[in-house]
């Protein structure tokens, strides 16, 4: 039996959660089909969920039909769960996308198909509900082909639409638009077609490989309360869309999409499997393709090798002898650009010291990192810190989607999504076995570009609180957690209103938290202005650390991330050291001048130094006389600083691009409101009685625009946004974000902090 992975998509209200409930009736999985307003629907069990008659989290069911075993994935529709539908894209083998027929071809619409075209996922299109009244086929075709993609295919006309009696009547025969559209990339059928000698099923199998291949996307009408061409779209499900070509015999490879909790609290790992099988019993490695919190600036593993064997802590020494265990009697080497330096630190065995620390170099980055923002003195204190690079997990138990429920089994092969037990560590978007390389998950939609602080209503609630929303945020990663020690405050990264409200009620629902949001904010980031460089030298005052770091600042190109490199050599100094640095820099940067995370910009190591393992006669290693990874990690973060203060940062805030229609006759008074809302119109044309404005808006001020919208356009407004870049914050005074952990813009406080943390 084959398998296919099917996703449903559309714009919220749609009807893809009352479709996928008459597919499983259609296929037998169900005897009685259920009703989002009634809750009693098969996909959305969440107690959020059929209260709301909205989907939040993606749901699996599975039914078969013929020889194909279908595993229907239903995803959110409202764009604030965007990250939801994201993490499905990168299992699916083909997609239904669903349009009203009603209201049309809506915002989130064209978002999701462009990320379908892009991905080049082989999608059907279902134009949903023409039993309702004022249903109307052919105006969403002629809206899916303007707004959409040319590249539709009608599979039947509607009789009687806007009725209960509403039918769809297949094509029993090639149609004009069927050969035009096929036509355009086939040129033997355009021959054909032009002799007028084409038979249906030669159209036929050329509309199911130009589907498989996502140039064509057919179009079946329908109804998912009346069952109306339901049959017709199962068959084209089928027929049309490729099954999955996966490898039940070769190394093992899935991606997890989804991760929840058990009722034990237990972590249960949603898992498709591309190639190979996994069974009860078997211990795997998962890894997210990310390097630890070094990041890729340093050859080598990931996290902090060198100090897994010597000073994961910044308390005792890290083997800076020239063999890794012995005193080196040489004074401290001060490295410049050129890597000469007065000391001999460069006949060290670095790569050694590397080796030895590989096999716990994930350990050692976690270590590194809890050092950083205590002993070392780094200005951390998010939630995040979790290393990334290679895990290992027993599985304890499978359960594969058959028939639509999850069954109890001892594997799960390629092709099929299983439910994994016994995976600790996993986390969403995490590679079983081999990854899939560029074919693997990546990003298709922009971060959260708001921000809002949470807090509990009863202020000892403040510990379960973070721990809720670490539960919450493991579940959906792109919520970032930011914890203000100082003000006892959380800051929570979201995509909109809606997403925070359904935080706070499944705060209070699965939790037992009240809480109380303080106001949404928008998350800008800093750039570099200019270059800028500083240094302190080891044992020159007011350095107090036994490390010598220097480092210069320079912009990059926007997009280009966080660069780091060196100007000195690699074996000047221990290889752990330089892994020091590097991730207190990216650390530290989490946190410009203003606050805002610091972006496009390349840090580069000028100057480097240390003092080797020093012993008094006959006794044991003197800390006091010799470098460790804490003085690198407190020593970075006043350095980076300082270069930064020279080079100077502009802080951006995040744009979106929009297009909003409306009747024409309110133009005028939308133009003005536009303008307010320091939205910048770029287009503005006239189709009949419909104005279509496109531009660009600040994402702080849509929700404003969302507002307003409605009442400014009699209700007839359609808004679509979504983010697009960032630009200099050009009005008022430059938006400022508290810090949190350790400043180092405060020398004097910083050291009294460090100072502190580490005993000194």
């Amino acid at each position: 039996m084959h398998s296919l992975n099917l996703g449903i998509l559309a714009h919220v209200d749609a009807g893809k959660t009352s479709l996928t409930e008459r597919l499983l009736h259609a296929a037998g999985v169900i005897d009685e089909i259920g009703s989002v307003d009634d809750g009693s629907t098969q996909t959305d069990t969440l107690a959020l969920e059929r209260r709301r008659g909205i989907t939040i989290k993606s749901a699996v069911v599975s039914f078969e039909v013929d020889d194909v075993a279908v595993n229907l994935i239903d995803t959110p529709g409202h764009p604030d769960f965007i990250a939801e539908v994201e993490r499905v894209l990168g299992v699916l083998d083909g997609a239904v996308l669903v349009i009203s027929a009603v209201e049309g071809v809506q915002a989130q619409t064209r978002v999701l198909m462009r990320t379908l075209r892009r991905l080049r996922i082989p999608t059907l299109i279902f134009v949903n509900k023409i039993d309702r009244r004022g249903a109307d086929v052919g105006r969403v075709l002629r809206g899916a082909a303007a707004r959409l993609t040319p590249a539709i295919v009608p599979m039947a006309r509607v009789d009687r639409p806007g009725t209960r009696a509403a039918r769809a009547v297949a094509h029993t025969g090639p149609t004009p638009a069927m050969l035009d559209v096929l036509s355009t990339n086939d040129d033997a059928l355009l021959a054909s077609y032009v002799e007028d000698r084409v038979s249906f099923e030669r159209v036929r199998a050329a509309l199911a490989e130009q589907t498989g291949r996502a140039l064509v996307h057919p179009v079946f009408p329908g109804s998912a309360a009346t069952g109306a061409g339901v049959d017709a779209l199962v068959a084209g499900i089928t027929e049309l869309l490729p099954a999955a070509r996966d490898r039940a015999d070769g190394p093992v490879s899935g991606t997890v999409f989804k991760v929840e909790r058990g009722p034990a609290g237990e972590k249960i790992a949603y898992a498709r499997m591309f190639s190979g099988t996994v069974r009860t019993r078997d211990r795997v490695p998962f890894d997210d393709g990310r390097p630890g919190p070094g990041g890729t600036g340093l050859p080598g593993g990931t996290g902090l090798p060198g100090e897994s064997v010597g000073d994961p802590d910044g308390d005792g020494p890290d083997g800076q002898g020239p063999d890794g265990q012995g005193p080196d009697d040489h004074g401290p080497g001060h490295h410049g650009p050129d890597g000469d330096g007065d000391g001999d630190a460069g006949a060290r065995d670095a790569q050694g010291v590397q080796d030895a620390g590989g096999a716990h170099g994930g350990q050692g980055a976690r270590e590194a990192l809890d050092g950083s923002r205590g002993s070392g003195g780094g200005p951390g204190g998010g939630a995040g810190g979790r290393a990334g690079g290679a895990r290992e997990g027993k599985v304890t138990a499978i359960s594969v989607f058959q028939r639509g429920a999850a069954v109890a089994q001892a594997s799960v092969s390629a092709g099929r999504i299983g439910k994994l037990w016994g995976l600790t560590d996993v986390r969403i978007g995490d590679t079983i076995g081999v990854p899939r390389g560029a074919d693997g998950p990546r990003s298709h939609f922009a971060p959260p570009t708001l921000e809002s602080v949470v807090r509990p209503l009863r202020p000892e609630d403040a510990g379960a609180l973070f721990l809720a929303l670490t539960r919450i945020a493991e579940q959906d990663p792109l919520i970032g957690l930011r914890r203000d020690e100082e003000r006892q405050e959380i800051s929570v990264s979201l995509y909109g209103e809606v997403q925070k409200e359904v935080v706070g009620a499944t705060l209070a629902e699965e939790f037992g938290l009240d809480v109380e949001f303080r106001g949404t904010t928008t998350i800008c980031a800093e750039r570099p202005v200019g270059s800028g460089a500083a240094v302190e030298f080891n044992g020159k005052e007011p350095n107090p650390f036994l490390a010598t770091v220097g480092l210069r600042v320079d912009p990059a190109p926007a997009g280009s991330g966080v660069g780091f490199a060196l100007e000195v050599e690699l074996g000047s100094m221990p290889y752990a050291f330089f892994r020091a640095v590097e991730d207190s820099v990216r650390e530290t940067l989490g946190q410009g001048l203003h606050g805002w995370r610091v972006t496009d910009c390349a840090v580069t190591m000028t100057h480097s130094g240390y003092s080797p393992r020093q012993s008094h006669a006959h006794q044991g290693f003197d800390k006091s006389m010799s470098s460790t990874g804490a003085d690198f990690r407190g020593l970075t973060p006043l350095v980076l600083m300082a270069a930064l203060r020279r080079a100077g940062t502009r802080v951006y805030e995040p744009i979106h691009r929009f297009g909003i229609e409306a009747p024409s006759d309110t133009l005028g008074a939308l133009l003005p409101v536009l303008a307010a809302l320091r939205a910048v119109p770029r287009t503005t044309t006239t189709r009949g009685g419909v104005c279509v404005v496109d531009g660009t808006v600040p994402a702080a001020t849509v929700h404003g625009l969302e507002q307003r919208l409605p009442g400014l356009t009699r209700g007839e407004g359609d808004l679509e946004s979504a983010f697009d870049h960032y630009a200099p914050v050009a009005r008022g005074a430059v938006p400022e974000r508290s810090r949190t952990g350790h400043n180092p813009l405060d020398r004097k406080e910083y050291l009294l902090d460090v100072t502190r943390r580490t005993g000194g």
